[in-house]
């Protein structure tokens, strides 16, 4: 993906503006498949993001338990 760099916040805004667009009722339909796979992309980084967080939250609280 070509903007691991921006992060969560940075895909989740860029969801936000292609739901906008899709939204809208002067839709292209040339580019409408292109954001379509775009939005792909980015929900696919972030639930791969959230899944890193969630692994990340379990082990604290596994070790925290231990102490």
């Amino acid at each position: 993906m070509e903007d691991d760099r921006a992060g969560y916040a940075g895909a989740l805004e860029e969801l936000q503006a292609i739901l906008a667009e899709l939204e809208g009722e002067a839709v292209d339909v040339d580019v409408l498949a292109t954001r379509v796979a775009r939005a792909d992309e980015l929900l696919t980084l972030c639930r791969e993001r959230l899944e890193a967080a969630r692994v990340q939250v379990e082990k604290v609280v596994a070790a925290a338990e231990d102490a």
